[in-house]
């Protein structure tokens, strides 16, 4: 079946002498695995592995059969052509650690057409945003993405619920024993996180590198209760380390 989509690449491995396979978050078919063969040869001139970063967004035209394992990617072009994403430090960093995240959350061909909606235009938002205006993306990205998969914190913050459960994901009268201890203004921030709708909200959020990291950590910690495959954040440190 041919079939055109568009896409977001989040990995790509050297296959062979000549080739590569990319991870791809496609809008028709979900996360797939694509070999492009002979596409790192010097008989093709193109260089167009170079349109296959992290966080590219591409339009496809793809050799789809349900059930094999590598598909083929027939033709492809960008979608969108990055300002800024992937030469600023800054923005390139937070894509990385959206895109593992992501990658390390999504399940294998299962179409998931507002998620990848998202995706898509939170790209877009962070390559034309000024890079000192994006610290709080992040959170917001991890905040969205476990909504997206049904992983919502409950209730809101009060007087008499002013702390956040990372087990059960709800915010209580009761301080956590164990694990990421938030202060006061880290729960209200939250609460005001949840509430938010897109991108261009963040600015209302004022936290310092110290509170998001302890949020990013709690958000992290939560959905860890959920899933197995957030053991180990590999980009989380260089994050920190740029958006200290």
């Amino acid at each position: 079946m041919l079939l055109t989509t568009k896409g977001i690449v989040l990995r790509t491995v050297k296959y062979g002498e000549t080739s590569l396979i990319a991870s791809v978050f496609t809008e028709a078919l979900g996360l797939q695995s694509y070999m492009l063969k002979g596409i790192r040869s010097e008989q093709n001139k193109t260089k167009r592995s170079g349109l296959l970063q992290i966080a590219s967004l591409l339009e496809l035209s793809v050799e789809h059969k349900p059930n094999r394992q590598l598909q083929h990617i027939k033709e492809f072009q960008p979608a969108h052509i990055y300002q800024s994403l992937q030469e600023e430090i800054v923005k390139n960093s937070v894509a990385v650690y959206s895109v593992e995240l992501l990658s390390r959350l999504l399940p294998q061909a299962e179409t998931m057409d507002d998620l990848f909606q998202f995706v898509y235009d939170y790209y877009i938002a962070i390559d034309s945003a000024a890079a000192a205006s994006i610290a709080n993306y992040p959170i917001y990205f991890t905040i969205q993405c476990g909504k997206y998969f049904g992983y919502n914190v409950l209730g809101n913050y009060s007087s008499s619920t002013a702390y956040l459960n990372a087990k059960e994901g709800v915010f209580t009268n009761m301080p956590p024993s164990i694990g990421v201890q938030l202060l006061d203004e880290d729960v209200q921030a939250i609460a005001e996180l949840l509430s938010i709708e897109n991108t261009a909200q963040l600015h209302q959020i004022r936290l310092n590198a110290a509170s998001r990291n302890r949020i990013l950590d709690w958000y992290i910690e939560f959905l860890q209760h959920h899933t197995q495959h957030l053991s180990h954040m590999r980009s989380l440190d260089i994050l920190r380390a740029i958006l200290h």
